[in-house]
């Protein structure tokens, strides 16, 4: 369970609708090359259509404050299947990051207790959807307007390290490459977060609108988005 899970869910119908070609995408799609089970045909850069307004709004924001920079979209929708199935191969590689024998059922706990701070694992209860299950969550960072470079923001988008998280350059020193990664993080939580976006604690590149994470950190009454039927896809 997580601090958000106990947040009602009222889905307000809105499509999944595949983001347009204004936003940038990160190609190839991670987990798709990694073999996750999206299905025929199924496109991962897709959002609910009110969070796709609310990135464009994003975007628009961050270009009038840096004309040089753009969002660039790593992950957005994911079938429960895929969650279940991403979940497994984050635990795997941490496992075998770490060194670990898989007989040590105690080491195995704690890697996926570390994983957990990450990836939600997939819930059969409709009562608690994984964030990216919804269409409302995505993975982003920012990009050079010219070329499509992402930029170094000081750890890896899925890193399962206290470095993932959005304030851990906030000491660094003033003119250290730190203090420069602190500054894109901010800047990136901010036009998000002026858009109407909420950010996960744990991640600095996972921001959500409707969810039930959205619904905890921006005390409303309820969420808007429920699992997302891949029924709902549209081109």
């Amino acid at each position: 369970m997580r601090p958000w899970s106990d947040r009602p869910i009222h889905d307000n119908g809105e499509p999944l609708v595949a983001l347009p070609p204004t936003l940038l995408r990160l190609e190839p799609h991670p987990y798709v090359a990694a073999g996750a089970p999206y299905g025929p045909g199924a496109d991962p850069f897709q959002l609910r259509s009110g969070v796709v307004d609310r990135l464009l709004a994003a975007q628009g924001d961050l270009q009038a404050r840096q004309s040089d920079l753009r969002l660039a979209i790593f992950d957005a929708w994911r079938p429960l299947a895929v969650q279940a199935y991403m979940v497994e191969q984050a635990v795997t590689a941490e496992i075998n990051r770490r060194g670990i024998d898989l007989a040590d059922r105690e080491q195995v706990a704690a890697v996926r207790q570390a994983v957990g701070r990450f990836w939600a694992p997939p819930s059969p209860d409709p009562a608690t959807p994984p964030p990216h299950s919804t269409g409302a969550a995505v993975d982003l960072t920012l990009a050079s307007q010219s070329d499509g470079a992402p930029l170094a923001m000081g750890g890896e988008i899925d890193a399962v390290d206290v470095i993932s998280e959005p304030d851990h350059y906030a000491a660094a020193a003033p003119g250290s490459e730190g203090a420069l990664w602190h500054q894109r993080r901010q800047l990136l939580a901010s036009v998000m977060q002026s858009a109407g976006f909420a950010q996960h604690p744990n991640e600095w590149w996972h921001f959500s609108h409707g969810d039930q994470l959205w619904a905890w950190r921006s005390a409303a009454g309820c969420a808007i988005y429920a699992v997302a039927p891949s029924s709902s896809l549209t081109a």
